[in-house]
């Protein structure tokens, strides 16, 4: 079949055919791939290899469902009355503050879900295929039947294959089939047309997870046209799951609404009853509710949340679920893998030892001595890393860090080499734990600068490597390995003056007191031949040696992770670290990092197996440092913290750590070395794989938690000003203080632009000296519904005593002036809530630059309305006198004022002493 005639839509019974026949259907190449001119042609017919969501709302239905509220429906009705009784002012005036209040909230919703969207696409999984001949790794989206995907353990399938190499190759297809036991897959065609999906061996499907082994498949269905999207298409797309603060806060809204309405119905029949207009009433009463009732709380939330998890990427940290973000706050234990994110992945030399002296630092000097000379030789030749021609130096961890330490002292591979090129070798095996190279050594001169045998630079005589090799090409074996291992096979010691007695104990226990300090220790020993022996095995080279010296190595800590680990503990968080290594490995880097301190318990992997979860409960609050551990293992840690109350971030890379790290209540996987599987199970993506990018999102979703709470309590203080002045006016005989335009005007200026810019808030001072917040605590806790309700009632006061003084005197400019005292107290409001604790005058008021520009720019607005000739009729107000101007800015500053005094004596623990920042 040529690519031309590949349909869009393949129906076929693929694990019938044979590899061939599977090949030429889909006119593809199982070596090569598809050409990637050809791949994009499919990519354009076939369409992207997603699912289908559930239709987004575009733009303009975004804009159109902010008109679809109840109370803005009742708002647009009344205002249609007032046109048809002739108030034509009030009625377009009505009419623009409900579309600018609709396109805050269309702002609002576009930004959230251009924030979601994109923090998706960061998340998508990738897949490793073969375009034209090369191996690249594309965005799984862009696969097209013909592809051609390799697969290793840890995967996730991108895609429906018909598989072409299987090598020990088992799948968990327990999301399609439910069956629990991972599939043994093979290539080879099958017979029976109608198999179920589980016995379709030669089949994997997308969806499905890698558990061991690799292979390579050819794609055979993308998209809604796999298994996993017929699914799909029948159950539809799920909503987006709100987080539990959006799910409080929607519970919150609707009870507020019940109260709200019934307080408008109040105060429109208390009016009516006093002689004011019907009409008047009953726009008061319907504007009073629809700025009362907080309807876009749970957009703004979403805004800040996805904002802030975009925020977190440039700290590389990727937040694949939102409630993740608002949970951060609550975290008390972060359970952390030791290696690479704990310490830099990178092993590198930190000891030597030989012929009785240690070393610390593997410097030039050192290679002075033969003894030394000849281990650093061992160290570079007797190395498979090899540098590339950009100078990365590539290979195996420990064989890169024994490489660089012998460049270090001045003995380099490329240099050695040529002079002693590799013969032979052993390989290294596990069951002997160690290694054997075999190296033909010149005795000819040396070459003009380049030293005795050109064992490094200008190094002066003897020359060991010739002279235990003796005159003529000869062999000198080296073999490295554990020191267990290598030490009953040496005979006697190399000393600079030749050969000497060997002290084993002496040299055990050496690599003992090495090990106890947290170092993998290598031994090193040579021999020399007089040919290649024959035979070429174990029994033969790897005895009678002569034992050169101890290399100690240790994948060091990173720099940054001891003062992220001291910031946990102020924090009130406890690190954990959890790793397979040995416990003494685990215990010295622990110390290190003053996760434990000196001698402090470590708890074994095997010791875990033998408890009991109620046993492991008693001890797990106690435990620091878990060694020896499988990744299984993690998930009875999880549980028993949780069992304890305890909120747990756990981090993992491999394919067994998802079950703990979907169990955890923050799944944190690697970035660089996590597998698709633990990236799926994952609430966050680590994209550097470093403890101290999950301190930092700790601290930024704390700082989110924080700014959500003080935009909750500005926009409810500041409605439950505007009920209280419309409410209590009445009872005090005084007349309905606001007109409906001006409770509009309010609402728009006040919520608007001051309340989102509390969410740029920095974060607090302290912010990472407080304890977590319990999960289950309430959104209004540490004083906020106390300050709502006292700070909103300061408000209507004040503003009432404004309309109450100015009516006394006989100033007509009365509602004008309570207009604008209600209008810049909440402003006041905005600029001292900016902290929970700290002066306003403490933290600046540049600190916040939006919502300093965004308090000068509603001052602006306010006084426009009042001073601009042409939106006096509009807003019902007059041109204030100067002294008028200034009663209002006193009177308004008392909210600001109160504010602050409430603030100093939070910090005197005189006032909500459990209060978040205390």
């Amino acid at each position: 079949m040529s690519p031309d005639t590949v349909p869009a839509r393949i129906e076929r019974a693929w694990h019938v055919l044979s590899t061939d026949e599977v090949v030429r259907a889909l006119a593809t190449d199982t070596h090569a791939g598809l050409a990637p001119a050809e791949a994009a042609a499919r990519l354009a017919r076939h369409g992207p290899n997603r699912l289908r969501e559930g239709r987004r709302r575009s733009p303009l239905r975004m804009l159109l469902d902010q008109f679809t509220d109840f109370m803005i429906l009742v708002l647009l009705a009344a205002a249609v009355v007032s046109g048809f009784i002739g108030d034509a002012v009030d009625t377009i005036v009505i009419l623009v503050i409900v579309v600018l209040n609709a396109v805050i909230g269309f702002v609002q919703e576009y930004r959230a879900e251009r924030a979601i969207a994109a923090l998706k696409a960061l998340a998508a999984p990738n897949a490793h295929v073969k375009r034209g001949g090369e191996s690249a790794v594309i965005p799984a989206d862009e696969l097209v039947p013909g592809d051609v995907v390799l697969l290793e353990a840890g995967n996730a399938v991108p895609a429906d294959l018909r598989l072409v190499e299987a090598a020990q190759l088992r799948i968990d297809e327990a999301a399609l089939t439910g069956e629990s036991q991972a599939v043994e897959k093979q290539t080879g065609r099958l017979h029976e047309e109608d198999l179920p999906l589980g016995d379709r061996r030669n089949l994997a499907y997308k969806g499905t997870l890698l558990t061991y082994g690799r292979g390579r498949g050819v794609v055979v269905a993308t998209g809604m046209d796999t298994e996993l999207g017929r699914i799909a298409g029948l159950l539809g797309a799920e909503e987006e799951v709100k987080t539990p603060l959006q799910k409080r806060l929607a519970r919150f809204g609707r009870v507020l609404s019940i109260v709200v309405l019934a307080i408008s119905a109040l105060v429109f029949v208390t009016g009516v009853l006093r002689g004011e207009p019907l009409l008047l009433m009953a726009l008061t009463a319907i504007s009073l509710a629809v700025a009362a009732i907080p309807e876009a709380l749970p957009a703004v939330v979403t805004v800040a949340l996805a904002l802030g998890a975009r925020k977190m990427v440039r700290a590389n940290a990727l937040i694949r679920k939102l409630p993740a973000v608002e949970t951060l706050g609550s975290v008390t234990y972060i359970c952390s893998d030791k290696t690479g994110t704990l310490t830099e992945n990178r092993m590198r030399v930190d000891e030597a030892y030989a012929e009785g002296e240690t070393v610390r630092a593997l410097e030039p000097g050192v290679a002075q001595r033969a003894v030394w000379r000849t281990l650093l030789s061992a160290l570079a030749i007797s190395n498979d890393a090899r540098a590339t021609e950009s100078g990365e130096v590539i290979g195996d961890p420990t064989e890169i860090a024994l490489y660089r330490a012998a460049e270090r002292a001045g003995l380099r591979k490329a240099e050695l080499l040529p002079l002693a090129p590799r013969a032979a070798e052993l390989p290294f095996d596990s069951d002997r734990a160690r290694m054997t190279t075999l190296h033909r050594i010149s005795s000819s001169p040396p070459r003009e600068g380049r030293g005795e045998e050109g064992l490094g630079d200008a190094v002066p005589s003897p020359p060991p490597l010739s002279r235990m090799a003796g005159e003529g090409r000869s062999i000198v074996a080296f073999t490295k390995g554990a020191p267990e291992k290598l030490l009953p096979l040496c005979v006697n010691q190399l000393a600079d003056d030749g050969v000497g007695s060997l002290d084993p104990e002496a040299v055990q226990a050496t690599a003992e007191r090495m090990a106890a300090e947290g170092l993998r220790v290598l031994a090193v020993a040579v021999r020399a031949w007089p040919a290649l022996p024959d035979p070429l095995e174990v029994e033969t080279v790897e005895r009678d040696l002569t034992f050169v010296g101890l290399v100690g190595l240790l994948d060091p800590p990173r720099a940054e992770a001891k003062d992220a680990v001291r910031e946990c503990r102020t924090a009130g968080i406890t690190p954990v670290m959890i790793t397979g290594d040995h416990p003494a490995t685990a215990r010295a880097i622990a110390e290190r990092l003053e996760i434990v301190a000196p001698g402090a318990e470590v708890l074994t992997g095997r010791e875990l197996a033998r408890m009991s979860l109620p046993e492991f409960e008693e001890r797990v609050e106690r435990v620091r440092v878990y060694a020896r551990v499988a990744p299984q293992q993690k998930i009875k840690i999880v549980q028993a913290l949780q069992d304890k109350g305890e909120f747990v971030a756990m981090t993992g890379d491999g394919v067994n750590d998802a079950p703990a790290l979907k169990r955890a209540d923050i799944g944190v996987a690697m970035g660089v070395t996590g597998t698709d599987v633990a990236k799926e199970a994952g609430h966050m993506i680590l994209l550097d794989d470093n403890f101290a990018t999950i301190v930092r999102a700790v601290r930024e979703g704390r700082r989110i938690f924080d700014n959500i709470r003080k935009f909750i309590k500005y926009t409810m203080t500041s409605n439950s000003g505007e009920i209280w002045t419309i409410f209590l006016a009445p009872f005090l005989g005084l007349p309905i203080p606001l007109l409906p335009v001006h409770i509009l005007w309010i609402n728009l200026v006040t919520d608007g632009l001051p309340g989102l810019a509390l969410a740029a808030e920095p974060g607090e001072r302290g912010l990472m000296r407080r304890p977590p917040r319990p999960p289950n605590e309430s959104i209004f806790a540490h004083g906020m519904w106390q300050h709502m309700l006292w700070v909103g009632l300061l408000m209507g006061g004040v503003s009432l005593l404004t309309q109450a003084w100015a009516i006394h005197v006989g100033n007509d400019n009365w509602q004008t002036m309570v207009f604008t005292v209600l209008t810049l107290s909440q402003l006041g409001h905005a600029l001292a809530i900016r902290s929970e604790r700290d002066s306003l005058f403490r933290q600046g008021l540049a600190s916040n630059a939006p919502l300093l520009g965004a308090v000068v720019l509603t001052f602006a607005l306010q006084l426009a309305t009042i001073y601009v000739p042409f939106l006096n009729p509009v807003f019902k107000t007059a041109p204030l006198a100067a002294g008028e101007l200034a009663f209002c800015l006193a009177m308004s500053s008392v909210v600001f004022v109160a504010v602050e005094i409430e603030k100093a004596l939070v910090r005197r623990g005189w006032l909500y002493a459990a209060s978040a920042g205390a």
